[in-house]
């Protein structure tokens, strides 16, 4: 059943919200996008925004949510199920597509290593999420055959999700000259050779 009223238009105006604001993150950056100007671009004032998300760092971190419900739609075959080590590697070509957006993960997932950070535990359990789902994909590809047994998938993972942010940030330092989606499949591919 479709909500109705009030509760639908606030959640028709969250939606609008986050949609203006992926778009001017991904366009602009985090850092070169202003509360103020997410504001005037959905048609409300800063205290009207702030009725919706309470701070920039909320926003940011549902804009996030988003990208990677996003990402789930295009990419996984069954939205909800966990990323597969090809699903990695494909957001990560698609990521060459968004610099903004890459500018932004790089540097919030850097800054929500504090503490105090709104963003910590968004990332925090989105990097548990990926590392148990892509671990599950290489232990079926182990027990196919494709990938040593003796390598340990939690291992693979969390290596394979480093190697794809560590090369966001080679990417944002040499776009032309970093191809990331082509350096993590090598790497994948290497990985298989290892029996």
């Amino acid at each position: 059943m479709t909500p109705r009223g009030p509760y639908a238009k606030g959640v028709a105006r969250r939606e609008e919200i986050l949609t203006v604001a992926l778009e001017l993150f991904s366009r602009q950056g985090y850092d070169r996008t202003s509360f103020r100007e997410v504001a005037r671009a959905t048609g409300l004032t800063q205290a009207g925004l702030l009725h919706h998300f309470g701070s920039k760092e909320e926003l940011f971190v549902e804009v996030l949510r988003r990208r990677d419900a996003r990402n789930e739609d295009r990419y996984d075959v069954n939205r909800g199920q966990p990323l597969t080590v090809d699903g990695l590697i494909s957001v990560v070509r698609h990521n060459a597509e968004e610099p903004g957006l890459v500018r932004l993960y790089v540097a919030m997932s850097s800054e929500s290593t504090d503490a105090q950070s709104e963003a910590r535990e968004f990332f925090g359990q989105r990097f548990q999420s990926l590392i148990a789902g892509i671990a599950e994909d290489v232990r079926s590809k182990q027990e196919a055959g494709e990938i040593a047994s003796d390598l340990d998938p939690e291992v693979i993972a969390s290596l394979l999700i480093a190697a794809a942010d560590g090369l966001q940030i080679q990417w944002l330092l040499n776009p032309s000259g970093v191809d990331m989606g082509e350096r993590l499949g090598r790497l994948w591919s290497a990985l298989q050779r290892v029996r």
